[in-house]
């Protein structure tokens, strides 16, 4: 309030109220007075007055407890420094981040605002992957032969001809992303992209997974290429013992040289704790009979595998150990043998960022020579390259919100951009960094409303952050009942439209 804080005010029973409904109705970044004595009193009366014993009647017993529960919790966080320095800079909702119970007590002020922020960061990246559980991999193949086989002879006369050679010849990129359609069903759009001597294609595939139990599910799956042509698949999951499930599939390929049909079957079961035992047959162009025996535990991973089929047959052993750091280090070496020749590997994983393992492994092999490969694996990023393929998604669903809006004259986005912008008296040479988020804003739309809670929009579905680190806005161009409205929401300001005020008048 704005009365002044006396030494009559602060003993009256206006200020021990309010002391605490201030936290409790008010909860944005108010700072209150320290006064620990007058805290205490304030929270005795409040007690006295809320307590549930004191009300026989039940309707007032119920209101009693639940304001008596709130004027507790106001009292223990007030009365804990570390507490109400979260409270003072943050207000209410700084209490609610998790992970504060592992912070340093003894912090400043600018270290806890500090920690918040990293804090709300992790929290936003997390609920971000939940919901798309992006996935993706970015591998090189380095040839190296030049280093052991070298025609020395042929190379003396030509310049650098004493440097060997080495080259890329080959890249695979592929990523992933999931959007939740209803409770049990889900959607899964993924693409891939591979190159080697020159030589190069991709393809995307959108797959349809539903739920049917809690024993099994099915999922159908659509894809496309450059390379093999249209795919249709179908597989289906079952778990047929606690210990035992089968998992069958098939497809149809529609390749240059006709349909090419394939089909798969596996069987797996648990023979421990941490080993597992795996039986496939499957039938197409690669037609094989493949059992393996897979060993996971806490500090290393061990596969055995023998595959009998046309034209590959091989035996293959493998072992993984894991150190117990931070980075998560792995060494890992393996042999396969079979009718193509005997390959060796043996590399490296580790995690280089919070997001992000890099792994090396060199492969030498008879006949194939020696290979470095170097594999990338980005957990979270690339979501802008994906956020499209996303926005696509929402596109049906957006034209039957905008129909139904307009038949009751609603709540029609008509322009949405989300970023950094630039006015006229900027300098020139600053850009500005806008993503156009109309179609995802949409399909937010609900009963003719769309309400934004208080956290950064980078987090909504079909957006991503195209300027990080730098300051962002929504800027909406609307129509409701038939009057155009505008309106320029800081990034993590809630905003809920339509409102009278964002009315653009008709002069204008």
């Amino acid at each position: 309030t704005d009365t002044p804080l006396t030494d009559d005010y602060i003993k009256s029973s206006n200020y021990q109220f309010n002391l605490f409904g201030r936290f409790i109705n008010n909860p944005s970044n108010c700072c209150l007075p320290s006064y620990s004595g007058e805290l205490k009193a304030s929270y005795r009366r409040l007690c006295m007055l809320y307590h549930p014993d004191k009300h026989r009647d039940p309707e007032l017993k119920r209101q009693a407890e639940q304001l008596f529960n709130q004027v507790h919790q106001a009292y223990e966080v007030l009365s804990d420094a570390h507490s109400r320095a979260i409270y003072d800079i943050f207000g209410k909702k700084g209490l609610e981040v998790e992970g504060w119970e592992v912070v340093e007590r003894k912090r400043t002020p600018a270290e806890i605002r500090e920690e918040y922020e990293r804090l709300q960061r992790e929290r936003e990246e997390r609920r971000l992957q939940q919901r798309t559980n992006p996935k993706g991999t970015i591998s090189v193949g380095v040839d190296a032969t030049d280093l052991f086989d070298r025609y020395d002879e042929d190379f003396e006369e030509m310049p650098g001809g004493g440097f060997p050679h080495i080259e890329i010849n080959k890249m695979h990129i592929s990523q992933s992303i999931e959007a939740p359609l209803t409770n049990s069903d889900t959607a899964v759009l993924s693409g891939s992209l591979s190159t080697h001597n020159g030589n190069g294609g991709g393809n995307i595939n959108m797959t349809v997974r539903r739920v049917m139990s809690a024993k099994g599910w099915g999922e159908i799956e659509l894809g496309a290429g450059d390379i093999l042509g249209p795919l249709i698949g179908l597989k289906v999951f079952r778990n047929l013992t606690p210990r035992c499930f089968l998992t069958a599939q098939c497809g149809l390929q529609f390749s240059p040289r006709g349909l090419r049909p394939s089909c798969s079957l596996m069987t797996a079961r648990h023979l421990d704790q941490n080993t597992m035992g795996y039986l496939q047959w499957r039938w197409g162009p690669n037609s094989a009979m493949t059992t393996s025996l897979v060993r996971d535990t806490k500090s290393s991973h061990f596969t055995l595998a023998l595959q009998l089929g046309v034209p590959h047959s091989y035996l293959m052993m493998s072992y993984q150990y894991k150190f117990q750091d931070e980075d998560q280090t792995k060494v890992k070496g393996s042999v396969k043998t079979g009718w193509f020749g005997t390959v060796v590997e043996y590399g490296a994983e580790r995690k280089i960022s919070r997001h992000s393992v890099l792994s090396a492994t060199v492969s030498i092999g008879v006949p194939q020579g020696v290979t470095l490969k170097i594999k990338y694996w980005p957990n979270q990023h690339l979501i802008s390259l994906f956020s499209c393929a996303l926005v696509l998604l929402m596109q049906e669903s957006v034209r039957r919100i905008i129909e139904a809006e307009e038949s009751k004259m609603g709540l029609i986005i008509l322009n949405a951009w989300y970023g950094k912008f630039v006015s006229d008296t900027s300098q020139k040479q600053e850009k500005a960094k806008v993503i156009d988020v109309t179609v995802p804003l949409q399909c937010l739309v609900k009963d003719s409303k769309l309400i934004l809670t208080e956290t950064s929009k980078a987090g909504l579905p079909g957006f991503y952050d195209p300027c990080v680190g730098e300051e962002k806005s929504l800027k909406l161009l609307y129509q409701f009942r038939g009057v155009m409205h505008q309106v320029i929401s800081a990034d993590t300001e809630p905003l809920r439209i339509p409102k009278q005020s964002h009315r653009i008048e008709s002069e204008s």
